[in-house]
């Protein structure tokens, strides 16, 4: 990307209501960054209350850069590729031995630049998520489930390792179960938005899955939901809840400042996967969410099971089991 392309287009940035001059304007940065979580629908809660008060802030800014990179490369207006480097320009400069020696000037970076000091994050999970989004541009059919798998190690499971890195958690084997986690997470994405990933000409599903259950592209783009289909979903939300039950046992590695909101992350994956059960799959033609009642009830369990915990009245798993079991009509 050329200077010249580069500088063509601007990021969009938030309403600030103080400059950058302020004594106030960091804290501002973090609370626009606060703002952006709490506008957009996330199948699981960002910051929850159960997460100690010095890390909410730190979570949010995660989120705005991770939220921020991915409204560049599935909704941006005009070019989307030099709007990706300029969202890594930024990233570049929240780093002090950068080429460029320049600082943020984005408000969701200044905020940024101030967690990865504090918790000491290496680039390359930011990267990895940019990077992503520049195959958005280009990829929108993966060959196989293996493919799709790789594609999460840049869309998905560096999410997780951001999140471990704000607690100081660095063992590589943690890392991994994170992974599988992250991975379900965005599978159940990708199955709870086959109606919307088309709109913009992408499909997820795997084409050796589609060829399988004889499903074509021509039916996913007429929205034709039939046995095929049924049957093509009911496989691929069994397999992203399989990633789930593997990656549970990193919750036994966290301290319970973490692992509270693990299970809520867990959940939100978990229940969305049933929601699609109980749509009975028909995800073609409406997308399935999480109700503001569903999420306060799986906030309210989570809060009480790890109250119960950590008071040692007794052990309690911090995610229940009927969270892992099947909502389908049937099963074959």
């Amino acid at each position: 990307m050329t200077q010249s392309a580069t500088s063509a287009v601007e990021l969009p940035v938030p309403n600030m209501e103080v400059g950058s001059d302020s004594p106030d304007y960091v804290a501002a940065t973090f609370a626009a960054c606060e703002q952006l979580a709490k506008t957009h629908y996330e199948n699981f809660s960002v910051g929850s209350r159960l997460l100690p008060k010095h890390l909410r802030k730190h979570f949010y800014s995660i989120y705005a850069f991770s939220r921020g990179v991915d409204d560049l490369g599935d909704e941006a207006v005009g070019n989307r590729l030099a709007l990706l480097d300029l969202w890594e320009q930024q990233l570049e400069s929240c780093y002090p031995s950068n080429s460029s020696q320049s600082i943020p000037t984005h408000p969701y970076f200044v905020a940024l630049a101030e967690t990865i000091r504090e918790f000491d994050i290496p680039v390359e999970p930011f990267k990895r998520l940019i990077e992503a989004n520049r195959r958005d541009q280009s990829i929108t059919r993966h060959e196989t489930y293996q493919d799709v798998l790789e594609y999460c190690t840049y869309s998905a499971n560096p999410v997780g390792r951001l999140v471990l890195f704000l607690s100081g958690v660095r063992d590589q084997k943690l890392h991994d179960l994170a992974d599988k986690t992250c991975t379900g997470l965005q599978l159940a994405n990708f199955w709870q938005d086959v109606g919307v990933d088309i709109e913009i000409g992408r499909i997820y599903i795997p084409q050796e899955d589609l060829d399988r259950f004889g499903v074509t592209e021509e039916q996913i783009t007429q929205r034709r939901h039939d046995d095929n289909f049924e049957q093509l979903m009911r496989f691929e939300v069994e397999r992203a809840r399989e990633l789930f039950v593997e990656g549970y046992a990193l919750a036994d590695h966290l301290d319970k400042s973490l692992r509270s909101d693990f299970a809520l992350f867990l959940r939100g994956g978990l229940e969305i996967l049933r929601e699609i059960e109980r749509s009975n799959f028909t995800v073609l033609n409406a997308r399935p969410r999480i109700s503001k009642l569903g999420k306060a009830k799986i906030f309210g369990s989570t809060w009480l099971r790890s109250k119960l915990s950590s008071l040692g009245i007794r052990r309690i798993p911090i995610v229940p089991n009927s969270a892992f079991k099947s909502a389908a009509r049937h099963t074959y």
